[in-house]
């Protein structure tokens, strides 16, 4: 028991130095974090983020961070940089070197090249005075802020403090970009965020079960036999006149072989845009208590959707 007490202490502490040292970071923002924002926005290339040990780690994240919110990025790794990867960096890019210390010597290989070739260079380190910073043209400068760890030592807080500055740089240049959860949903089709962000059309069927109004229901029925998506769409010249599903094959069961398609259809169904979120699609057929939804551009018809598509997709 005594044990655990030190643990959740020791937990709470280290959270409680991370989170003050961020308190910091928010009250104290770098001063060339907007400039930061503007360069990066105006560059034709991509950011190139380089770093090693735990920087290189927290490098990495940014990077791909970056990349999946509408800025191309590139992590390269700090010493491999010194044997052939410097030919990643482009004359386009904007170089992004994080290094606590500002002394990391295995950066200084990058900085020359940046500084060599005129390729803008920003700088993230919580040392202003250290070669590194003066070397870039935008200085990032995190907190002095003491590490959570017993020793001091281990890169705890100056890391957090990194991930946090890279998340605020990414987020802002996204909102800067405009960019949207469609945008969103193209950099990320894997998985079941991917899954959430799919559109209607991604997963619909386009081999519609089409009868007109006058369509005979034994015709009607061999219709919905064949295409198997329990449904019956009743156009004319017009578009969308109604659905006839299951349910209103029951209803009608009196006399149903002496009507007409339209006679048995549920009038004014419920469709969904082509281009809306599966998500939203599978809402509304759960909400309406419907197997298949029809898929429409206005008054016209151009899929299905079943509650089957979207579970095996993968969105609930």
């Amino acid at each position: 028991m005594a044990q655990t007490a030190r643990s959740i202490d020791t937990a709470r502490r280290v959270l409680r130095v991370e989170a003050e040292a961020l308190g910091q970071l928010h009250d104290h923002l770098p001063e060339d974090f907007a400039a930061a924002v503007d360069l990066i926005l105006r560059a034709k290339g991509r950011v190139i983020v380089s770093g090693i040990g735990k920087s290189g780690h927290i490098g990495r994240k940014i990077s791909a961070t970056l990349a999946s919110t509408g800025t191309p990025s590139l992590f390269v790794h700090a010493s491999e940089a010194s044997h052939g990867d410097m030919g990643m960096i482009g004359a386009d890019d904007v170089c992004l070197v994080i290094s606590m210390s500002g002394e990391t010597a295995e950066l200084r290989d990058v900085v020359a090249h940046s500084r060599r070739f005129q390729i803008p260079l920003i700088a993230i380190s919580r040392k202003a005075e250290s070669t590194i910073m003066a070397a870039a043209d935008l200085r990032l400068l995190l907190p002095d802020a003491p590490e959570a760890c017993a020793i001091g030592m281990a890169p705890t807080t100056s890391s957090t403090l990194t991930l946090a500055l890279g998340d605020a740089l990414a987020v802002a240049l996204m909102e800067e970009r405009g960019f949207q959860q469609e945008s969103f949903r193209i950099f990320h089709p894997g998985g079941k965020l991917g899954a959430q962000l799919a559109t209607v059309e991604q997963l619909m069927h386009r081999d519609l079960p089409l009868v007109g109004p006058d369509t005979s229901m034994i015709e009607t029925l061999f219709t919905m036999s064949d295409k198997g998506f329990g449904i019956a769409i009743v156009v004319d010249e017009v578009g969308l006149q109604g659905v006839v599903s299951d349910g209103d094959l029951r209803r009608h069961i009196d006399g149903l072989m002496e009507r007409t398609a339209l006679e048995v259809a549920t009038r004014a169904p419920v469709t969904v845009a082509p281009d809306a979120l599966a998500l939203e699609a599978l809402h509304k057929m759960q909400e309406r208590k419907i197997g298949t939804i029809v898929v429409a551009e206005g008054e016209r018809p151009v899929g299905v959707l079943r509650i089957l598509d979207c579970l095996n997709a993968g969105i609930v």
